[in-house]
Parts: C-alpha cells; structure tokens; sequence
C-alpha cells in the first residue's frame, strides 16, 4: 500500500516543482527510482510472507504477535509516510526532522520486537527471506526518500 500510495500521491502532485518531476526521460530524480525498484521489492516479500501465513500456517500468529505487528504498522509506518511526504512537500524540511527521528526509532523498535521475539525461532529460510525482501526494502526506500528530501 505504501507504494501504491507514493505513486498515486506522486501523480496528483506532478506539478510541483519541489519534486523536480520531468516531461522526459528519466522523469523523476533518481531516488524516486530507488524508492520504486525497492518498494516493489518490499511489496513483494510483503505479499509472499502473507501468503505463507495464510497457505502453510493458516493465520496462526499469536494475538501478541499481530498485536505487535499492528503496532509496527500503525504507530511506526504509518505516521513516518506522512511525516516524510509532508516534510518533502514543505519549503523548510528540516522542521520535521526530529519527528521523523523519533518514529524512525519507534518503528526500528518495533520491528526488532516482532522478528526477534516471534520470527527468530519460528521462521525458516523461505519465510526469513520474505521479512529480508520487506524490511530491506522498505528500508533502501525510505534511505532513498531521507536523502531526496534532506540531501
């Protein structure tokens, strides 16, 4: 969804001029680039580990553990997307910076949380590999998307 979300967000304001987007070929700066190859890769492990979870394990996660999750989510993810479109449609960028920081922090806890406490010792290489595909992806996309807006 997120990526879903920065492209649309990326149409509706294609005219302004502090994204830099171009009538020709490449378009968009090269981080938005970056936030597009790695957003679809996060997406994709997004997806395969959804379907993990509901083919071979039939949705049995713990209630601390979605609860965990929705945490991750909700009050990390969520909040971050605004804070970062918000601080790059924003002439001074830098007034978002601590914000951004905390709920960077926040989100890193949260998602250490979940894979340590419920993922170490449960997850086999397929379904490591499909948290490495979402948490480095979105990771490379969000590095990609600090640097365009503060950089």
């Amino acid at each position: 969804m997120p990526a879903l979300l920065f492209a649309l967000l990326l149409i509706v304001f294609r005219n302004h001029s502090i994204l830099h987007i171009q009538g020709a070929f490449p378009f968009l700066p090269w981080q938005f680039w970056i936030i597009g190859i790695f957003g679809v890769i996060a997406t994709a492990g997004g997806v395969l580990d959804w379907k993990y979870h509901r083919n071979p394990l039939q949705l049995k996660l713990s209630k601390k553990e979605r609860d965990a999750e929705a945490a991750a989510l909700g009050l990390g993810g969520l909040p971050m997307f605004v804070l970062m479109w918000l601080a790059m449609m924003h002439a001074k960028p830098t007034q978002f910076l601590i914000p951004i920081l905390v709920v960077l922090i926040y989100t890193i806890v949260a998602i250490c949380y979940d894979e340590f406490v419920f993922h170490r010792k449960r997850c086999g290489k397929l379904e490591t590999i499909y948290h490495r595909m979402l948490v480095l992806g979105n990771g490379i996309a969000w590095l990609s998307w600090f640097h365009f807006i503060f950089c």
